[in-house]
């Protein structure tokens, strides 16, 4: 699953130490998966097993979480665990934001199961992704249906950090950006054509294209305009910042057609015809992160424009809303 780095203007975790969150991301959604897992595999019921924790204080030692797996397997604390007491700690500490699935039906296959999880660890990184422990951003419930966004995050590779339509602040303005994908091994710029299904878009002149579907033509913006800005705002951050790290463009449209002979030598376009194929290999990427990505994704993440509010002045304004509504009652 690919790491949610950020989304439009929400504050993002990853915002606060890129070194840490990548790397933390991928230790905790291995080993929740294998918690649930074991879950599923020994018939044992979560909320017994949450309530088991609870119950034996003596065996977190100095405020240390240590899991019940390792103590049924009787085992000694892990490399695995010992890294994930900072997580832990900040479960204590904002405890909305941990991270803890649940098999809230019964599963009746490995595959059903891994699908309930992934829906879960989705919810969780756009919790990521739009909170930190002292600020919130409040997020377009769209979000939670889209698919495109549901696809990159959920099929992608954990070593891939996604950049969902972010909003940059270069000059004192703000600027918005389509999608932006920093692989190991490239920063993917991306621009979206999806409307109705089987829509052909047909590339023409400088300013406008044409989209045929059916018997009806109409005219919209030339979408390469959106991606070469795109592509030449990245380039230059990179620049900035002295960082040699290619950067590629592509159009992609997962349910149309795109017919442009004349499309230049340096955007790839991919269509439903194209789609399937190219997706797929970006799922068996197997590069390892690397340095020269997180620094690519620091410069941008340095000048991403950033909307919250405290967390502690959401929950005041929940108590009185709350409070009046009880008042009123009364």
């Amino acid at each position: 699953m690919a790491q949610l780095v950020k989304m439009l203007d929400y504050v993002s975790r990853y915002e606060q130490d890129l070194s840490r969150y990548p790397t933390q991301y991928i230790r905790l959604k291995k080993y929740q998966w294998e918690r649930m897992k074991f879950q599923w595999e020994n018939g044992a019921d979560l909320t017994e097993w949450h309530q088991q924790v609870e119950e034996e204080p003596e065996e977190r030692g100095n405020g240390k979480w240590f899991s019940p797996i390792f103590r049924l397997f009787g085992q000694r604390k892990t490399v695995v665990e010992e890294e994930l007491e900072s997580e832990e700690t900040e479960k204590d500490e904002e405890p909305d934001l941990g991270f803890n699935p649940n098999i809230i039906y019964n599963p009746t296959t490995l595959k059903q199961l891994r699908k309930l999880y992934i829906d879960q660890l989705f919810h969780f990184q756009i919790k990521w992704a739009s909170s930190t422990l002292m600020d919130s951003s409040r997020v377009d419930p769209r979000f939670m249906r889209d698919s495109l966004l549901r696809s990159f995050a959920q099929q992608l590779p954990d070593n891939y950090l996604l950049f969902y339509y972010p909003i940059l602040l270069l000059k004192k303005a703000p600027i918005e950006l389509d999608i932006i994908i920093v692989t190991p091994v490239e920063c993917m710029c991306i621009t979206v054509l999806e409307e109705e299904d089987v829509a052909a878009f047909v590339g023409g002149g400088e300013r406008f294209w044409i989209k045929k579907f059916g018997e009806n033509e109409t005219k919209l913006l030339n979408p390469l305009i959106a991606l070469n800005r795109m592509e030449k705002i990245i380039s230059g951050l990179f620049k900035a910042s002295d960082i040699d790290f290619p950067v590629k463009k592509y159009l992609l449209s997962r349910n149309g057609f795109i017919d442009y002979p004349g499309a230049s030598f340096d955007v790839k376009m991919i269509d439903r015809r194209s789609y399937p194929e190219w997706f797929a290999a970006l799922q068996k990427s197997v590069v390892p992160m690397k340095f020269s990505q997180f620094k690519a994704a620091q410069a941008i993440l340095d000048v991403g424009q950033s909307t919250s509010i405290s967390r502690l002045f959401e929950a005041d304004e929940e108590q009185n809303d709350s409070e009046k509504l009880n008042n009123e009652e009364f």
